[in-house]
């Protein structure tokens, strides 16, 4: 028991399961599944899906040209994710330029 009492076994495992990252490949998965789809193959070969955090996914793009370009149609990318990946939180997207590979 810890200082707040008993918890559910559930909420425990759960807890555990996303401080390890378990849950992160099948999200990860789906996220460059969806990304792949949504963003077209040529947007796709420059860009990755980073990490989902409170509900914004970031995505890495080379460059900073690809990244203004997204940046232009960030609304219309944001709802179609959001229809591929149907049961996720994405609520928003962010752009940054990383090393894609």
């Amino acid at each position: 028991m810890g200082k707040h009492g008993p918890r559910k076994l559930g909420d425990v495992v759960a807890n555990l399961m996303a401080r390890r990252g378990y849950g992160r490949e099948t999200g990860s998965a789906q996220f460059d599944e969806a990304w792949s789809k949504v963003a077209g193959s040529q947007v796709a070969k420059k860009s990755r899906v980073g990490n989902l955090r409170k509900g914004v996914l970031e995505i890495v793009v080379s460059n900073s040209t690809t990244l203004q370009e997204l940046t232009f149609v960030k609304q219309q990318l944001l709802d179609q994710l959001v229809r591929e990946t149907s049961g996720t939180s994405i609520q928003d997207l962010r752009f940054r330029v990383g090393m894609v590979d």
